[in-house]
């Protein structure tokens, strides 16, 4: 129903998101982020879009994505000096149950993926709400014990983010569960059962669509809403041993200034540097698309 109610809201707006792609897009007050690089990936295959999770490998050269319609995906990074100049697919392969049939209807819904340091895959879905080991190569998945507030999310406001910690736990958070002016339950997963790790608060109509931790244990959340005038998305950054969970803001994007930004994925370059890989999900809407934002973290004042 959400889902549906997303769509209708992007056509009902359509002629605002022409406007604001004409428009340059808003001031950018948090001067700790540098864009390096924003490319849309098209592929003709009628399943390829709609891509909700992602994760990069350590060195930024292969992307592995997942979509809501039932779709693990496979794809070199082209780069130049660094800088993300293409995608090319390489693999791909339909989600499918231990079983290894094929997922269908609403029990494919995947919308995040996390990669742990043994190389390990793991994915969400909606609907039906839960976490699952994932082989790419064949689509596979393997359910992984579940939480008991899990049955209890909204059918599209469930298991939106997936993340796994230098320690070897799972986090994972809903997009909805609870009041909007309520805090974000953050479930913690050591290999046995779940437990709730922390409660993020919410900070204004933002929701919580992926995360990912880098390897000094720092959280990345990557948040969503949606205006007349289009996206916007906001990224903040947690550090779960500190009082108050060290929240600081990286980013707020203006309207219409990225397209439906709903995966994230950390990385660190040659360089030492903390990247940030952002995938949209183009709802298969002609006018969207699948956009890759390619973000490094930088002190303020420093030149990248």
């Amino acid at each position: 129903m959400q889902r549906r109610f997303e769509r209708k809201l992007i056509r009902a707006c359509l002629p605002f998101f022409l406007l604001i792609a004409c428009v340059a897009p808003a001031a950018q007050t948090e001067p700790v982020v540098q864009v390096d690089s924003v490319l849309t990936w098209r592929h003709p295959a009628p399943w390829f879009g709609g891509f909700s999770g992602v994760e990069v490998n350590a060195d930024g050269t292969r992307l592995t994505a997942v979509s809501d319609r039932g779709r693990v995906v496979q794809a070199r990074m082209v780069r130049e000096a660094g800088r993300l100049v293409a995608l090319e697919l390489e693999e791909n392969a339909p989600l499918k149950g231990a079983d290894g049939k094929a997922l269908r209807g609403q029990m494919r819904d995947a919308e995040a993926l996390a990669l742990d340091d043994t190389g390990q895959l793991y994915i969400s879905f909606e609907h039906d709400h839960h976490v699952a080991r994932l082989a790419p190569e064949s689509g596979v998945t393997t359910p992984l014990p579940r939480h008991d507030d899990f049955a209890g999310f909204a059918p599209n406001a469930g298991m939106e983010t997936l993340a796994a910690h230098p320690d070897g736990r799972l986090f994972a958070a809903p997009e909805g569960g609870g009041p909007t002016s309520g805090p974000i339950p953050l479930y913690a997963f050591d290999g046995t059962a779940w437990t709730i790790a922390a409660k993020i608060p919410r900070q204004g109509p933002f929701l919580p669509v992926d995360a990912d931790f880098a390897e000094d244990g720092t959280l990345y959340l990557l948040e969503r809403t949606i205006t007349p005038l289009g996206f916007r998305s906001r990224i903040r950054s947690f550090d779960l041993t500190a009082p108050g969970l060290g929240e600081v803001t990286l980013l707020t994007s203006g309207p219409g200034q990225y397209d439906n930004l709903e995966a994230l994925s950390t990385w660190q370059d040659a360089a030492g540097r903390t990247r940030l890989t952002l995938l949209s999900d183009d709802n298969f809407f002609v006018m969207q698309r699948n956009e890759v934002v390619e973000l490094i973290l930088a002190k303020p004042g420093v030149e990248g």
